[in-house]
């Protein structure tokens, strides 16, 4: 669902990011101060904050180098001229990474892929699991009373090809047109992070793009202390993931140590007739300083209130933020997601549930999915312009979801240890949703509501298989629903309890 609000002004640190694309794109043609040589092209990878010291100012001696001549002129919209000096980003592990003659990364991975071990990741409803140098899987076990274990399972790749063996000549040719190349780097947590990569193909077919196989782009990164655990996966298109390792082989490569990313400054002097700042960016700070200052009144209580009334305005505003649901754990799950929903009295929550006004939404790769009760089953993608993608999977109709009801179970049981007989799941059928490419038929979707106890008593966790093509289950699992399944009747359909 989309969310509509005021525009906010950009802050001070924005403005500042405005000026230094300014900087940037008149760096490539600003040689005049720097003695008519180039300078390099800043990158995103590379974190820049502009400061404003006046005229009188001494460069740091500490830290980044800083030569006085290594400037470039900046002009604003408003003929505002300033001296900007630049850092020098030269890396001091240059001459290091240089003369290293050390094993390649593929040398240093190779005892791992020797070992044939595997390292897994537990999340809320998937397994993932890494054998190295051979496939990852992701699977999920279920286990019904008295019956065998149940898995639904996809390989998401598993090795293409192994290097035949070199000889010693070739195999140094081949480190030294390794050496050569540039090594790739991933945003990983805020730091810009060296890795070394190997392509894994030949997956389970992805029926979202024509049976293609499922391929994976595992990621070797440095870490001292690590044990070659799994630190994150992520279906960065469909069917095509990416998977971070932790390993401490790679840390005897100097290309592949971890390097922090110190946030570099940029000092920009006003030149004769320019104030100490761009008077557009002063606007800017004035206007943001101004937005901060009705946000903080808007905050305050007008007079003092009772212990009642506080209590009152607690609940307020935790009903301000009931449609605001807030991702907890991991950000790299494929299809399941976990979301604390607000804790309003839960008889207000059941019946905004119910009545389909509250939808439940789930997922954080790629496919996103959204489940209005007794109105319809999404998936859908945003990108980063914030275009939607909707797949409509299924909508609800009554009569069909009784139909289906009359030959499938749509309440099942479970047995206590106290001889006591629960509700512990009920099944809602959803049809006629987008028409499917692969059988020309529309998709449908069988949803799941679950009882799961939690610590946290609104969280709701929601996940999504396809059994069969374009045939789709929905799984719904909170200690929400633990409240509303025993008012389920034959055919699976709830209400607010009594």
């Amino acid at each position: 669902m989309e969310r509509r609000g005021k525009r906010r002004c950009p802050g001070p640190a924005a403005a500042a990011l405005l000026l230094l694309g300014a900087v940037t794109m008149l760096g490539a043609k600003a040689a005049a101060g720097a003695g008519g040589r180039s300078l390099p092209q800043f990158s995103d990878d590379v974190p820049f904050r502009v400061n404003w010291p006046g005229i009188e100012f001494t460069l740091p001696t500490a830290g980044v180098l800083y030569k006085e001549d290594h400037y470039i002129i900046m002009t604003t919209s408003e003929k505002e001229k300033y001296k900007c000096i630049l850092p020098m980003l030269a890396s001091g592990n240059e001459e290091e990474e240089k003369d290293y003659k050390g094993p390649s990364p593929a040398d240093l991975l190779e005892p791992l892929f020797k070992q044939s071990s595997c390292s897994y990741r537990i999340e809320s409803y998937w397994t993932y699991e890494v054998c190295h140098g051979k496939h990852i899987r992701q699977y999920h076990e279920e286990k019904e009373t008295g019956q065998k274990i149940n898995i639904q399972e996809y390989f998401l790749g598993n090795m293409l090809h192994k290097s035949p063996i070199l000889d010693p000549e070739q195999e140094e040719k081949e480190n030294e047109k390794d050496s050569a190349k540039e090594i790739p780097m991933k945003n990983i947590e805020g730091q810009m992070t060296p890795y070394y990569p190997i392509g894994m193909g030949n997956g389970t077919p992805c029926t979202l793009r024509q049976n293609l196989p499922r391929s994976s782009s595992v990621m070797y990164v440095c870490h001292p202390e690590a044990k070659h655990e799994i630190l994150s996966v992520a279906e960065v298109t469909t069917c095509e993931y990416e998977v971070v390792i932790l390993t401490p082989l790679l840390c005897s490569h100097p290309k592949y140590r971890f390097r922090a990313s110190p946030v570099n400054d940029i000092f920009c002097q006003s030149l004769p007739g320019a104030p100490l700042k761009p008077h557009n960016l002063q606007k800017l700070e004035q206007l943001e300083q101004e937005h901060q200052q009705q946000q903080e009144m808007m905050m305050k209580p007008p007079y003092r209130r009772g212990k009642e009334e506080e209590v009152n305005s607690a609940k307020e505003e935790k009903f301000s933020s009931f449609h605001k649901p807030v991702a907890v754990g991991t950000p790299h799950l494929l299809t399941v997601g976990t979301t604390h929903i607000s804790k309003l009295t839960d008889d207000q929550l059941i019946k905004e549930f119910l009545s389909g006004s509250y939808c439940f939404h789930g997922g954080v790769g790629w496919w996103r999915y959204e489940f209005c009760y007794g109105k319809y089953v999404h998936q859908y993608h945003k990108d980063k312009d914030n275009a939607k993608t909707t797949i409509v999977v299924g909508t609800w109709n009554k009569e069909e979801h009784l139909q289906w009801a009359q030959k499938n179970v749509a309440r099942a049981y479970h047995l206590k240890d106290d001889g006591l007989q629960t509700v512990k799941m009920v099944s809602h059928y959803y049809g006629n949703g987008d028409l499917c490419d692969l059988t020309d038929k529309p998709r449908q979707v069988t949803v799941k509501l679950k009882c799961k106890e939690s610590d946290s008593p609104h969280a709701v966790t929601v996940y999504m298989l396809e059994p069969h093509s374009c045939q789709y289950v929905l799984g719904v699992e909170s200690p929400v629903i633990c409240k509303i399944l025993d008012t389920a009747d034959e055919n699976g359909m709830l209400s607010v309890p009594s």
